[in-house]
């Protein structure tokens, strides 16, 4: 579905995209993680045609990303950070339009089932200004499938909903992943990173890490330990100040540490008194903290 290489986007002096090679395969639900600019939403205008590379090149859905960009935006399903539909129409109405600019036919028809499937249907009369964000990000799904792509593209879609409307979203995602849909999608929510089947992390525009979660997670090569004990905040303080010590917080009644040098790490640990350390496999989070300390010049 997607296949491309060595992609380069600037803008000015900075170097956003920077030799970008990424391929993902028919019905797999790939995860675009990486800091806030490290170039995840400029890599997707590219994918979808919406903006021109300064460099590279290759297919999305079999089309040139350079020669064939309007046929790729018409095949594709892009979902945009910000909701970007009309709030003074209704639910039904926003669909309709958008079945119109992609002159379906029989679009009414088109329009009633996919509020059936996205279970719209009771506020297909209900103005869009007026939904919850939860159902805002529910009906700009709907849009974005409304002509049946083959590639969906989603741009952190579910930043600011509440975790019901999220994993309900993420429910939508899986099955229509299951009809065959390839999915590439952008997040900063590493419980979503894990529901997909690949993830990609980006940091200053360039690959640094790919596989599946836990091939990720495994391959980081970072020890991460954990205790119970009183007062936790304050040895977590304690600790962060530590050499070796690359993270340190606060889990209800656990601490969990995170680093590179064991040796440094149960060193520091040994600090503290009353406090019995044992090792735990490193989560996503733990790993995602990690790449963002060392390319802290991406966090904005």
């Amino acid at each position: 579905m997607i296949d491309v290489h060595d992609l380069h986007k600037n803008y000015g002096a900075r170097r956003v995209v920077d030799g970008l090679t990424l391929a993902v395969p028919k019905g797999e639900i790939c995860g675009f993680l990486g800091a806030n600019g490290s170039g995840k939403t400029t890599t997707i205008r590219m994918l979808c045609g919406l903006i021109r590379p300064d460099g590279g090149g290759g297919t999305c859905l079999g089309l040139d990303i350079l020669r064939d960009a309007p046929r790729i935006r018409l095949q594709v399903g892009y979902m945009t950070q910000r909701f970007s539909f009309y709030e003074d129409l209704t639910v039904f109405e926003n669909l309709d339009f958008v079945a119109a600019v992609y002159e379906l036919p029989n679009r009414r028809e088109a329009v009633t089932a996919i509020m059936d499937r996205m279970g719209l249907a009771d506020r297909a009369s209900q103005l869009a200004g007026q939904l919850s964000g939860g159902w805002k990000q529910r009906m700009a799904l709907s849009a974005c499938v409304l002509h049946k792509p083959q590639l969906l593209l989603l741009d952190e879609p579910t930043a600011g909903v509440d975790a019901k409307a999220r994993r309900e979203f993420w429910d939508l995602i899986h099955d229509m992943a299951a009809d065959g849909m390839t999915v590439l999608v952008s997040t900063h929510y590493m419980d979503e990173a894990e529901r997909c089947g690949r993830i990609v992390y980006l940091s200053e525009g360039k690959l640094v890490v790919q596989g599946t979660p836990d091939e990720v997670a495994k391959g980081s090569g970072l020890v991460t330990m954990e205790a119970t004990g009183t007062n936790l905040d304050e040895a977590a303080r304690k600790l962060r100040a530590m050499p070796g010590v690359e993270a340190a917080a606060v889990f209800g009644s656990e601490l969990r540490v995170a680093g590179m040098d064991r040796a440094a790490l149960e060193q520091a640990t040994r600090s503290l008194d009353g406090m019995e350390w044992h090792d735990v496999p490193p989560g996503l989070e733990d790993v995602f903290i990690h790449l963002l300390s060392q390319t802290g010049s991406d966090a904005v």
